[in-house]
């Protein structure tokens, strides 16, 4: 289960992360960026800077070859989260249109061309998203975190493969994502 008011507490981490999953670009690094998002209590903020320190090791241009190399010419790198698990089945359509609406009830228009399964737009919706006092939003940004969840997953092992700068931004997703869920313990009996 989904801890709404955690997630909504860590609303600008996702800011961040759209912005550094799209096409690079300077401002993408500005300081600004980072400070004032993450500190030391942070849950991604061991994996975030160690990302962050890789990123600002490099040029500009060998981070936009990383980008370009690894997002757009890698199948299993992909930033669509339900293209790996399903590629262009049915299941994956359903997937896509479920996410839409969901989308939609919460008042964010789609952008022409885009697949509403991207990463960026998945991270720029919590980021935007106000779903305070809807009570379709437990269940709701519960699937939405399930789809990143389940995408990151594969996309991480792939990027810690090939050694990418990416593979600790993927982390730190994936460790937020994870701050936000309630977990259920058994205490037992003895």
């Amino acid at each position: 289960m989904i801890n709404l008011e955690k997630l909504y507490e860590l609303k600008k981490t996702f800011g961040f992360f759209t912005s550094q999953l799209v096409y690079p670009e300077k401002l993408s690094f500005h300081p600004r960026e980072f400070d004032g998002v993450f500190t030391p209590s942070h849950p991604a903020y061991e994996a975030v800077s160690h990302y962050w320190k890789d990123m600002h090791d490099i040029s500009l241009e060998e981070i936009q070859q990383v980008y370009t190399y690894t997002f757009d010419f890698e199948k299993k790198t992909t930033l669509y989260m339900t293209y790996v698990q399903f590629e262009d089945s049915k299941e994956r359509g359903q997937m896509l249109a479920k996410l839409k609406v969901l989308y939609e009830m919460f008042g964010l228009q789609m952008p022409d061309g885009e697949l509403s399964d991207f990463l960026p737009l998945m991270c720029e919706f919590v980021y935007a998203a106000d779903w305070r006092g809807d009570d379709r939003a437990r269940e709701s940004l519960g699937f939405l975190l399930m789809v990143i969840e389940d995408g990151t997953y594969g996309l991480m092992k792939q990027l810690e493969e090939m050694k990418s700068p990416y593979y600790n931004l993927i982390v730190a997703i994936r460790e937020t994502c994870k701050a936000c869920l309630i977990r259920n313990e058994v205490i037992a009996n003895g």
